[in-house]
């Protein structure tokens, strides 16, 4: 309890508040439609492949407008940033609540939606920006910890929309936007951890093949969470036939694991390296995937099986932005942003894949052996890259130096050794 209180002293306590708080509503907006997919599909009457696109779509949207988002940030601010995002957000809400009445409408609520998915830079740079490199990991695993937006979406939106049916659902989310926008304005400050570049050195991580390797790790850790917890009320409700509400239930059992362990990731990263933590998750999530598909006829286990998952999947988030401000201490931001922005493309890959070997092989088996394929993958890359990070911006496993550099490394900045 001693170190929490010297972690919360460390830095602006109400800003990272603040900023959880942010990013936990929005993620409950971005996947509100693979929340309320059953509905949505039983009104529209539509296929495995039709299901799976639609709920793909806020996602993908969502990946594409982080990066955007992420440069505002750096030039009127994080805090700014994010008053602007969920001022758009609570309008996108308003046309969900008013103009829906096709599944065309749908698609077009799913992209913006995807204005609510370009949180994710902002709020866990703005949340960690105050805290010394020795903190980051933990300060962006409680600020990243707003993924169990996803648990209050599964949760109330279920019953909301058999109470007062599913488009409701959008103009009551619209009017709990309020709640963190006031927060934001009355306990948000702008950390001082920033420095004035120019365009090229914002997105220079575009150019690093660093910066493409942690975006491919978060494919697979952070797509897969935001992926199968879209997926999930669908996968629940018509592999076991339980009620939409239940399947809500189910999913929110999976995703408070993989929200409160992400904090665990960061805590555990900073002790023995974002590196070492990856390994051991990347592995847990690949055999975990494989076993769910193979569990398809047991309840239980396949509910047991996803919390392990998601454990996995929550862990490995913290580890790797555990990583990203050691790697880039004067642009997380939009480093930040980058990288989850091909993460959260990676989640649109599951609900597609998982549609289409549904619909063309009667079995969601392939799709779980295709994600847990990627996760092995990307371990082999990981165990290869890691040992010029060693040798260059991160002590042994991925910890963050004693005494942090004063400048930003460079990719070409390598030791003779690293040649």
């Amino acid at each position: 309890m001693a170190g929490f209180k010297t972690f919360l002293k460390s830095g602006h306590a109400p800003t990272l508040f603040a900023a959880f708080l942010y990013f936990d509503f929005c993620f409950a907006v971005w996947v509100l439609n693979g929340a309320m997919a059953p509905f949505i599909s039983e009104t529209f009457n539509l296929t495995a492949a039709q299901k799976g696109f639609m709920i793909s779509v806020p996602i993908l949207a969502g990946a594409f407008m982080r990066f955007p988002l992420g440069i505002l940030a750096q030039y009127i601010g994080r805090k700014n940033a994010a008053l602007v995002e969920m001022a758009m957000v609570m309008g996108a809400l308003a046309f969900g609540f008013f103009f829906i009445s096709s599944y065309n409408d749908v698609i077009a609520m799913g992209v913006l939606l995807g204005i609510a998915g370009a949180s994710f830079g902002v709020a866990l740079s703005l949340g960690s920006g105050s805290l010394p490199p020795k903190y980051k990991g933990l300060a962006m695993g409680i600020a990243g910890a707003g993924n169990s937006g996803t648990v209050l979406a599964v949760l109330f939106a279920p019953p909301l929309a058999v109470a007062y049916g599913w488009q409701t659902v959008y103009g009551l989310a619209g009017l709990c936007m309020l709640v963190p926008f006031a927060v934001m304005v009355i306990f948000a400050r702008e950390p001082q951890d920033s420095a004035h570049q120019t365009f090229r050195e914002h997105i220079a991580c575009l150019f690093e093949k660093d910066g493409w390797a942690f975006s491919l790790i978060y494919a697979v850790t952070f797509g897969g969470f935001i992926g199968l917890a879209s997926f999930l009320p669908t996968y629940f409700h018509d592999q076991f036939g339980v009620s939409k509400v239940e399947a809500g239930q189910l999913t929110m059992l999976a995703a408070v694991m993989g929200s409160a362990v992400r904090v665990v990731g960061g805590y555990l990263s900073d002790r023995v390296g974002g590196i070492t933590t990856l390994s051991g998750v990347l592995l847990m999530i690949a055999a975990t995937l494989v076993l769910c598909g193979l569990a398809g006829a047991s309840l239980p286990l396949t509910t047991l099986l996803f919390m392990l998952c998601f454990a996995s999947l929550g862990a490995g988030n913290g580890a790797l932005f555990q990583l990203v401000p050691l790697r880039w201490p004067l642009a997380t931001a939009v480093a930040g942003s980058m990288i989850g922005e091909i993460g959260a493309v990676g989640g649109s890959f599951i609900p597609l894949a998982m549609g289409f070997s549904k619909e063309y092989t009667g079995t969601y088996l392939w799709g779980f052996v295709a994600f847990a394929a990627c996760a092995l993958l990307l371990l082999a890359m990981l165990r290869k890259m890691q040992v010029r990070w060693t040798r260059t911006w991160a002590e042994k496993g991925g910890r963050a130096h004693v005494s942090p550099p004063e400048m930003q490394v460079s990719p070409s900045a390598k030791p003779a050794s690293a040649h």
